[in-house]
């Protein structure tokens, strides 16, 4: 852990969902993601990954802390993210994920834990339509508050713009979205998406003032069905570029 503060946020697209940022003192890193391409089956549905990682997990560095958004996906968990959450200290997931694994823990919407001077507080996503936790499993997005720093929404899996609203009414100010989109679709909902697609991006975006949006998940699966150029051309025909901040992979940028 280091000693250096910043109000700003460092931030490391590594692939996929998974984010590396420095938040204050602390090291976060989002849905690790290591494995290169090849096949998921789950259940009745193959996940077939396209694209290995930007930066390999030996060269991630120490983290302090993984958000994982759920563990059933192998997208947002895969076998290397999961040997390297043997090295984390602290795992925040799904109550479902705390229970089917060890070293994890649940954290409900809108409960909170403390570390390092830093609030992290579970809020709700849905990666679906109405009723998908059926199929689809349960979810969560995090929520990271800190004196001083900017208040960072991670969204997790979450395809409703409902839930941004609600989330963004109930914490205040958010000044940095990381939002899955992509528009992942694998047919098990016909035409409706269990992540945001471009228009519902740009419906979250507005639901959350001003924050910067940081896009990601997108790319390197074969279910993804929107490129980050027509969510950045969706943006701006909305008005809404200047918001739009898309991390090149494998590079650290600050936000």
């Amino acid at each position: 852990m280091t000693n250096t503060i910043s109000t700003t946020v460092a931030l490391l697209h590594i692939g996929g969902p998974t984010v590396r940022f420095r938040y204050g003192a602390l090291t976060f890193l989002v849905d690790p993601t290591f494995d290169e391409p090849g096949d998921y089956p789950l259940g009745p549905v193959t996940l077939h990954k396209l694209t290995g990682p930007a930066i390999p997990a030996d060269r991630v560095g120490p983290v302090d802390v993984a958000l994982v958004s759920h563990d059933q996906h192998a997208d947002n968990l895969d076998h290397g993210g999961r040997a390297f959450l043997a090295g984390v200290p602290l795992v925040l997931s799904t109550v479902e994920a705390a229970e089917r694994m060890e070293d994890v823990r649940g954290l409900p919407n809108w409960d909170t834990v403390e570390i390092g001077g830093v609030t992290v507080t579970g809020v709700p996503a849905l990666h679906g339509p109405e009723g998908a936790e059926a199929l689809s499993g349960p979810v969560t997005g995090f929520v990271l508050r800190a004196a001083g720093l900017p208040t960072v929404y991670v969204s997790g899996d979450n395809a409703s713009v409902d839930l941004v609203a609600e989330i963004a009414a109930r914490v205040g100010r958010i000044d940095i979205a990381l939002l899955n989109v992509g528009a992942g679709n694998v047919g098990r909902y016909g035409d409706v998406d269990v992540t945001l697609n471009a228009r519902t991006a740009v419906e979250a975006a507005r639901a959350l003032g001003d924050a910067v949006i940081v896009p990601v998940h997108a790319e390197g699966w074969a279910h993804f069905t929107e490129t980050l150029d027509h969510l950045r051309r969706a943006f701006g025909y909305a008005g809404l570029a200047d918001r739009l901040h898309i991390p090149p992979l494998g590079v650290e940028i600050t936000v």
